[in-house]
């Protein structure tokens, strides 16, 4: 397991972090996973056995029960791991049980912190934009949130990058904490998010979280060998997050044929290449059991050649779109020698 630098901070991350949104398995959370106590105590066991020291969870994940089941099977092995969580999804039926209020944030850190069964939270994550309220209120909340000790390091869900270049902006006017990751939705499959945010996480120095790196289960030998996948699979019943199905059939030949020549799963080959983007700093991994975490955990492992990159490259590269085309046009001939 290699470890990277999250954002322009000194704090290491594993390049693969195990994802508990598959903990608890309660209302729209039970198609993707219903992992109970025993199952999580043996899974988190797994991955800190393969060096992965940094976990996610969000608190609306089974309203609560994710965190309080990861908080229980990391018990004495907190000290050595880092734990990311999130807020802003509905809590309660009451008007302000969800967004990014202060008030809303106040009341689920300290619920959060409760659940994990800790004093402090290492990365403290807003799940999405609220509309709402203003990045000053969000702002201002985290950076006392970072002051009292409840919360290390702040980051980010879900923006778009010109709401994310503004809070970068309004925390460096107030010299506030500010977001040091994104966590966001980047596969071989949709690769929308190199077009304007990759760019923008470079130039800032912010880490890069990457969920759902599979495509919800897509990008697999079962998905490969019938498109509607088998019986009982997540896609089936949740079909989340949305990919372009029209080039997805060549997506999955070129990973099939990239897993062929390294003997391993096209999950694998899905992984690795991620890990390959210089802009990914660490790669969510969830699991319903021993056996795909233990897939999945190989992914690190791989080397992707020159050849294999522009393979998968050629079957999964955005199409031009302007004013990308015009700025890789006009800036060919002013790149450093």
């Amino acid at each position: 397991m290699k470890y990277k630098q999250l954002g322009n901070t000194g704090l290491l991350v594993s390049e693969l972090c195990f994802g508990a949104m598959t903990f608890g398995g309660r209302g729209l959370y039970e198609v993707i996973g219903q992992q109970g106590q025993d199952a999580a105590n043996n899974l988190v066991a797994q991955a800190v056995e393969a060096g992965v020291n940094f976990f996610d969870t969000a608190n609306v994940y089974s309203r609560g029960q994710s965190e309080q089941i990861l908080g229980q099977a990391l018990a004495k092995r907190r000290h050595e791991v880092i734990v990311a969580t999130k807020v802003r999804g509905r809590m309660t039926d009451q008007p302000n049980g969800a967004g990014l209020s202060r008030v809303h944030i106040m009341d689920q850190v300290n619920q959060s912190l409760e659940r994990l069964g800790t004093d402090y939270i290492d990365l403290y994550q807003i799940h999405g934009f609220d509309a709402l309220t203003p990045f000053d209120e969000i702002l201002r909340t985290m950076d006392d949130l970072v002051t009292m000790g409840k919360v290390r390091y702040i980051g980010c869900s879900n923006l778009a990058a010109w709401q994310l270049m503004k809070a970068i902006g309004r925390s460096e006017q107030h010299n506030w904490v500010r977001f040091e990751s994104l966590q966001a939705y980047y596969t071989i499959a949709g690769r929308d998010l190199e077009r304007e945010l990759a760019p923008l996480l470079k130039d800032q120095k912010l880490g890069l979280m990457v969920w759902s790196p599979l495509a919800g289960g897509l990008l697999t030998d079962k998905f490969h060998q019938n498109q509607q996948g088998p019986e009982g699979a997540r896609r089936t019943t949740f079909d989340f997050p949305p990919v372009n199905h029209d080039r997805l059939p060549g997506v999955l030949d070129g990973l099939a044929e990239v897993a062929k020549n390294h003997d391993c799963s096209m999950a694998q080959i899905a992984l690795a290449w991620l890990l390959h983007q210089d802009v990914v700093t660490s790669v969510i991994v969830g699991a319903k059991n021993a056996e795909q975490l233990a897939d999945n955990l190989k992914a690190p492992d791989i080397t992707l050649s020159e050849a294999d990159l522009a393979r998968l490259d050629e079957v999964s590269a955005l199409p031009p779109e302007y004013p990308g085309w015009m700025i890789k046009q006009q800036g060919a001939d002013r790149q450093a020698s």
